[in-house]
Order: C-alpha cells, then sequence, then structure tokens
C-alpha cells in the first residue's frame, strides 16, 4: 500500500505564496538595483534631479499628506471621539431607525446573505426599526419575506414595507423608496441607512454609526468602512482588497476635516429630516450637470456623489466611520481583468470627474474647505503627471540611454513597495502583488481618467448595462463625440511636447 504525506493546510500554503512573492519582488527590487549605472542616482547630479523632480516631490508630498492624516484620525481623533461617544451608551440612539435596501439583478445566494445580515443586526437594537426593501422582482419579495419570518419572527419593533421599483436604474429605485420613507414620517432625530444589495453588515455596524449623530450636530451623513468578498479570480480578489485599503485611507484622511467626498451607496446613514428633503431626492433620482461644451446631460451612476453634493448645498458636514464594518460582495463585470477593472475605473472616475467640476465650480472655497478644495483641485492634475514619469523615462530610454528607464522601474517598484507596506497601519491586508497594481492603478487609471474628462457625458452601470439614451439630439451626440475626440487628442499633444521640453532641457543640463 503506498504511502501519501497529507496535504499541508490551507493557511500554510498561502503563507508559501505569500512568501514567495515577497521574494520574487525584493530579489526584482534587488536585480534593478545591480543594473543602474550609479551616475544616475547621484545626489548631486542633474539626472538624479531630473528622474526626482519637483513634480515627483509634490505627487509623493500629497500621499504623504494623505497618509498622516489618515492615521492621526485613526489612531488618535477618532479613538478619543469614540471613547466619548460610548459613554453616552444607548442615549446615543435616535428615538427609530429606517433601512433602505436596494436590490436589483443580485444573485439569489447574495441576497439572501445580506437581507440577512441586514434582519440579524436590526433585531438587537432596543429602538423601532422600519426595513424599506426597493426592489424589482416579484421573486426577491418572496425570497426577503421569507428570510424576515425566519429572522424576526417574535420581534414587533421591526416592519418590513416593500417598494417596487421600475428597473430603470438604481436612482429611480432609491427615489421610490424614500417617497415611501417620507410618507412614514420618521421622528426628527430619527437616522436612515442605505444599503446596497451586495453588501452585508457585520456585527455592530449599525450602532457604531449611527451612534456617531449624537456627537456630531453638524454631521447631516456619514459613511463606512468596506472589506470585499470578490467572486472572481485571484488577481480580481486582491486589486479590489488594495483599492479599498486605498479608500480607507482616503476616507480616514478627508474625515479628520468632515469632508469625505462620497456618500458611498454600499452603506450610508443619513439624518432623516435629510433624506426625505424634496431637494435631496430630488437630487438622487435626477441628477444633472451643466457643461459648456456638452451641454446639459443626466447622471446616470454616482447616486453617491449626488447624496455628497445635495448635503454640502444644504450645508452639512460629512464623516466616515472607520469601526463600523461592511463586507461588500463583488461580482466582477468579466472574466478577463483588463476588461473588469477598465469598466470599473471608467465608471468610478467618470462620476468622481462629474462630481469634481460642479463642485468647485458651485460650492467654492468657502463652502469646502482649503484642503478639500486642494485635492478636488489636485484630482484634475494628478491624472497628467501620474503619465509624466512612465512617458519621460521610456522616451529618454529609446532615445539618449537605457538608464533611464531603468533608474525608473528602480524607483517604482522601490515606492509602491514601501506605499504597500504601509497599508498594514491602516488595518488592511497586504500582498506582494499590491506594488504592481498600484502602479497598474496609477497608469491605466490615469488613461481612463484623461478619456473619462473629456467624455463626461458617456456612462453606463456595469451590473444594470443601461446607458443615456441620445437619439433624439443625434446631431448634437456626433458633435459631442467630434470634439471631445479633438479636445482629447490636442490634450496629448500638449502633453506630449511638455514632455520632449523636459527632457531636452534635462539631457542638455547632464
Amino acid at each position: 500500500m503506498e504511502l501519501t504525506s497529507p496535504r499541508p493546510p490551507a493557511r500554510c500554503r498561502a503563507l508559501a505564496v505569500q512568501l514567495f512573492g515577497w521574494g520574487c519582488l525584493f530579489g526584482t527590487i534587488l536585480l534593478l538595483a545591480a543594473a543602474v549605472d550609479p551616475a544616475y542616482v547621484d545626489s548631486n547630479s542633474s539626472k538624479f534631479i531630473f528622474l526626482l523632480g519637483v513634480i515627483g516631490v509634490w505627487r509623493y508630498g500629497n500621499a504623504i499628506t494623505h497618509y498622516v492624516r489618515a492615521l492621526i484620525f485613526l489612531h488618535i481623533t477618532f479613538p478619543r471621539f469614540r471613547r466619548r461617544t460610548d459613554a453616552l451608551g444607548d442615549d446615543a440612539l435616535p428615538s427609530e431607525f429606517y433601512m433602505v435596501v436596494t436590490s436589483f439583478r443580485i444573485p439569489v445566494h447574495t441576497t439572501h446573505d445580506v437581507y440577512r445580515s441586514v434582519f440579524e443586526e436590526c433585531v438587537g437594537i432596543p429602538r423601532p426599526i422600519t426595513i424599506i426593501a426597493s426592489i424589482v422582482e416579484r421573486g426577491d419579495e418572496r425570497l426577503i419575506e421569507d428570510i424576515f419570518r425566519s429572522v424576526a419572527a417574535g420581534h414587533d419593533h421591526l416592519t418590513l414595507k416593500f417598494v417596487r421599483a421600475r428597473g430603470t436604474g438604481k436612482r429611480d429605485g432609491l427615489a421610490h423608496a424614500f417617497r415611501a420613507l417620507s410618507r412614514c414620517m420618521p421622528a426628527a432625530d430619527a437616522v436612515v441607512g442605505v444599503v446596497d444589495g451586495d453588501t452585508r453588515m457585520e456585527p455592530g455596524c449599525i450602532v457604531k454609526a449611527v451612534s456617531c449623530f449624537a456627537r456630531l450636530p453638524n454631521v447631516g451623513g456619514l459613511t463606512t468602512n468596506e472589506f470585499c468578498e470578490v467572486e472572481g479570480s485571484s488577481v480580481m480578489r486582491q486589486w479590489h482588497s488594495m483599492r479599498f485599503a486605498q479608500r480607507h485611507i482616503n476616507m480616514c484622511s478627508m474625515a479628520l476635516s468632515h469632508r469625505v467626498l462620497t456618500m458611498t451607496g454600499r452603506l450610508s446613514f443619513f439624518r432623516s429630516a435629510v433624506l426625505t428633503h424634496p431637494d435631496f431626492i430630488k437630487d438622487v433620482e435626477a441628477d444633472f450637470l451643466e457643461h459648456w461644451r456638452l451641454g446639459r446631460f443626466q447622471f446616470l451612476t454616482g447616486d453617491d456623489k449626488s447624496s455628497w453634493f445635495s448635503l454640502m448645498c444644504q450645508g452639512w458636514d460629512t464623516f466616515y466611520v472607520p469601526d463600523s464594518l461592511t463586507l461588500t460582495i463583488e461580482h466582477p463585470p468579466s472574466d478577463s481583468f483588463f476588461e473588469a477593472s477598465r469598466q470599473l475605473m471608467y465608471r468610478w472616475y467618470g462620476n468622481s470627474l462629474r462630481q469634481n467640476f460642479r463642485a468647485t465650480r458651485a460650492l467654492g472655497l468657502r463652502r469646502l474647505g482649503l484642503f478639500t478644495s486642494y485635492v478636488l483641485y489636485d484630482q484634475r492634475l494628478s491624472m497628467w503627471t501620474c503619465l509624466l514619469g512612465l512617458t519621460v523615462s521610456v522616451t529618454g530610454g529609446l532615445l539618449y540611454s537605457i538608464q533611464f528607464l531603468l533608474v525608473y522601474l528602480l524607483w517604482v517598484a522601490i515606492s509602491r513597495t514601501i506605499v504597500a507596506l504601509l497599508f498594514v497601519f491602516s488595518g488592511h491586508p497586504v500582498e506582494p502583488i499590491y506594488p504592481l497594481m498600484l502602479y497598474y492603478n496609477q497608469i491605466v487609471g490615469s488613461a481612463m481618467k484623461i478619456y473619462s474628462m473629456f467624455h463626461l457625458d458617456q456612462q453606463s452601470w456595469t451590473r444594470q448595462k443601461t446607458t443615456l439614451n441620445k437619439s433624439t439630439v443625434s446631431f448634437d451626440a456626433r458633435l459631442n463625440k467630434v470634439s471631445s475626440k479633438a479636445m482629447l487628442l490636442s490634450s496629448f499633444s500638449i502633453f506630449a511636447g511638455a514632455v520632449a521640453l523636459l527632457l531636452d532641457i534635462s539631457i542638455q543640463a547632464t
């Protein structure tokens, strides 16, 4: 009889893969360091000054600023705030809660897990709670009713209501649910949670988030910390995990100023007076942008940006609760990592830029504050500066010396590895592939941002597959398309000229 050794535990295999990955990463850094001519990394050399440059200092200065602000909020400001809030006990809770959950084209097993987590969270809260489910299919209604009966039986403080949306998009579903909520006449101090149909609540997330309103009278809405469970390839799982780590740091940084830039659609909480306001509902349902070249067009996606803008216009602050945890169940729009990540980045960055141009114009420095205004304007410039290093190094490597490219690759490997390792202090896991993914996000993400900036009117959902209908304005649509392509080409021509000028100056100085 042949004996076989038992398979090592999954945790040991995962650790071995991790160690192998980190070994490959640091080995690559050592190989690049050995291949670089020392003259190109001499701090007294004009080549060194060129490769780092003022732009590099500016970009990394921004990243360091966000990271330091995030650590201050996460380890000093918020823990102090949490202790004072917890001291209030149940007095920090409002007199009643409402939870709005939207579901459209979500897999059955995800819908089951999400609604079960919502009901289980609400059962233990000693306040009247109404759950409003905004759905499209009748099958979802029967499934949700069964879950509610199995979890909430005997808990009279819970009420379940259904709102049937038309299936024309998430914005319509939210607006119908908000109007149904208004008819419930919520109490003045009531708080409403808005949950996406693919977000599972972790224990205690509602109480931890809602109790913050008691000590933040100027905050009208707050959002929560997300982790993810991706139903896709290993690369896609790690890419999403890294993005959530980046999100966490940026959210903490902006929360220090009470100016979080988005009310995340996965799970956010609002004061009922804010959410039931007619202007807020209108902004979520039929938001639009007036563009000098593209004219007026509706926002198809980005309801989280619309809710943020409406809050800011009404004079409310926004906040982030890092210890209120949710688990997002991600369903990539494609089996291909490149295609799925491209579609997602196009949607995310398009939403951010549409909000960016409107916010800086409509709200201004006084309402946004100095730091938030700087962050918004920097978003428009960073898409170009992120491409500058690669463009200059590749051009210099092809025309002058391969050392330009080798030094750049060495700098990328070292800097992205340091950034990835710093994620440890944010409480998110770190994988050896993160440095490569950070650079992928920088280059591909910048390209998607630039394309989106000149095509703000082009939008689509990755799950719902709905797009804006332009059939009634075919001439304007064609004109917009031509002008968008012309401006995109002109911008790249100016960028190429700037790269050539910088490279020529650098070479002449050496």
